[in-house]
């Protein structure tokens, strides 16, 4: 026995040295205190976990020092392929498309779109026809695109400063005349403050999200743009609509939440009613007197979609807020075209300053995009001063308008739902049975979801009359081109839209053109409209 003590001496000495070591060492690591402290109470308590936790810090170790793939690096287990029959493999694989092919009527419809030669203006140069035409199809209300000031400003502006921003607003991309541009649309529209962003379509689809989340409340019109209807869906709110422009139904909806909500005792949430000025689907415009009045009765906060009423409707171009005489504070959120209203680029949200400066932090699009090039922010700060200087352009937008309705009005094939004051002017073919093309909505009891009532064949049915009334506007389109006229007939988003929009011809009417060009050109379109819808009677 003492023999083999003996023998075994030297090791234990040299396991004792090595435990000593590894422990003197560990205690001059930083926090070796707490682990050490963790490990035996733990072992006291339970050490059964001690021992499950040794085997996972070692699995753990393991996995980290193994190779990264078990694949088999000799290559022995693979099929060997000759070099013929690999050509034949290369020359066999067809690779998928990257989108769908275009349908025949996407192709023909492609086909018919007219191309430009020279910048676009109140009378392009058409290539097809080799002439001129008078373009009642373009976002040009108050005829500033071309503008000869604004461009000089804007060559200018980019011998300055170079073209993009490189950079989004809150980091690097904000520059002084971005900063500028909001003081100029916050004092024009009357509001504490504005901000901006790059993109029209993405100013829509952030500010909603930026405020409305989950658990909110939002009751929307069911016939809001698409850039809406994405914001809507972002936010991931409780969404209840309305029947279109129709404030009555909207007064149902907000008395039925307010009952659901006392009958479930459920807390206060943010609640918000958002709408558009102008509609873009169809030209209506909305009653913001009253609109205003139901948000404060049953205190709701509003956000108002102004693209097609901004730089359009107002003695100044300020939009609902000035032709209906109305306190742009009112609005907690009123959003805005640059392209549409300035002629330049980008959208903007006003309201106060909280409302502003919230969107500094929490808007995506704000926080995540680059900010627009500064030659768009000088351009739209020029058309504001235009604006402020020449308010004659809007009684001439005015006059057109009015000029161009009095010659529709009298058309007995079509009808025209935009409102009377509206520069975006929508035709639909008149319908001997207007329920069968009429957009589907829920009976006044079922609120929560836009869907259809009818029956799967309506569907179908109405679909295919759609497309019929679609082929049978494009041949106005057309035959309109032929005779100098440029107009376009209003796009849709099949599938994607929550309510599908009629089929119709879209008018958009410029100051740049005089009263006599715009009843000529409407004059050639009312004969068109005749001729073609007149035969398919």
């Amino acid at each position: 026995m003492n023999s083999t003590s003996t023998t075994l001496a030297p090791l234990f000495g040299f396991l004792e040295y090595t435990l000593t070591t590894t422990q003197t060492t560990f205690d001059k690591l930083p926090g070796s205190a707490v682990i050490q402290r963790y490990v035996k109470s733990s072992h006291q308590n339970d050490p059964g976990r001690t021992l499950l936790e040794l085997i996972l810090i070692i699995f753990a170790i393991r996995t980290l020092l193994q190779s990264r793939t078990r694949a088999d690096r000799t290559g022995k287990h693979f099929i060997q392929f000759s070099d013929k029959e690999i050509d034949e493999l290369v020359d066999e694989w067809i690779p998928e498309p990257l989108a769908q092919p275009l349908t025949t009527t996407e192709q023909s419809d492609l086909a018919a779109v007219p191309i430009i030669a020279g910048p676009n203006g109140p009378k392009p140069k058409v290539v097809s026809t080799g002439k001129t035409a008078i373009n009642l199809a373009s976002f040009n209300f108050t005829g500033l695109a071309g503008n000869e000031h604004i461009k000089q400003r804007a060559v200018e502006t980019l011998r300055k400063y170079g073209l993009g921003s490189c950079g989004p607003p809150g980091f690097y991309g904000t520059l002084d005349v971005h900063m500028d541009l909001e003081n100029d649309i916050a004092d024009f529209l009357g509001t504490e403050a504005a901000i901006l962003y790059s993109q029209g379509f993405s100013t829509i689809s952030s500010v909603i999200p930026a405020f409305c989340k989950r658990g909110d409340i939002i009751v929307a019109d069911r016939a809001v743009n698409f850039a809406l209807q994405k914001g809507i869906q972002i936010s991931r709110s409780t969404v209840r609509w309305f029947d279109h422009n129709d404030l009555t139904s909207l007064e149902e909806v907000l008395v039925s939440i307010e009952k659901e909500r006392k009958k479930r005792r459920g807390p206060l949430t943010r609640r918000f009613i958002i709408t558009e000025g102008i509609f873009q689907k169809d030209g209506v415009m909305v009653d913001l007197p009253k609109l205003i009045e139901l948000k404060y009765k049953y205190k709701y906060r509003l956000i108002l979609d102004e693209t097609y009423s901004f730089g359009t409707v107002g003695r100044t171009g300020r939009g609902l807020t000035e032709l209906y005489n109305v306190p742009a504070s009112k609005v907690d959120m009123l959003l805005g075209s640059c392209a549409t209203g300035l002629a330049s680029g980008g959208g903007f949200c006003a309201g106060s300053r909280t409302v502003v400066d919230h969107q500094r932090i929490n808007g995506p699009s704000f926080v995540f995009s680059a900010s627009m090039p500064a030659l768009l922010a000088v351009s739209a700060s020029e058309a504001i001063n235009i604006f402020r200087n020449t308010p004659s352009i809007f009684e001439t937008l005015q006059e057109n308008v009015r000029a161009a309705r009095a010659i529709l009005d009298r058309i007995d094939l079509i009808t025209v739902p935009s409102h009377p004051a509206s520069p975006v002017i929508h035709i639909y073919v008149r319908q001997q049975s207007p329920a069968s093309l009429a957009v589907p909505s829920p009976t006044r009891n079922h609120h929560s979801l836009p869907t259809s009532v009818n029956s799967a064949k309506d569907i179908v049915g109405r679909e295919s009359e759609y497309e019929a009334e679609e082929r049978l506007l494009q041949e106005v389109v057309e035959e309109a081109l032929t005779q100098g006229v440029l107009v376009t007939r209003a796009k849709r988003l099949k599938g994607q839209e929550i309510v599908e929009p009629r089929p119709s011809i879209r008018l958009a009417l410029s100051s740049a053109l005089t009263k006599k060009e715009t009843e000529k050109a409407v004059g050639v379109l009312k004969t068109v409209l005749v001729k073609v819808l007149g035969k398919k009677r």
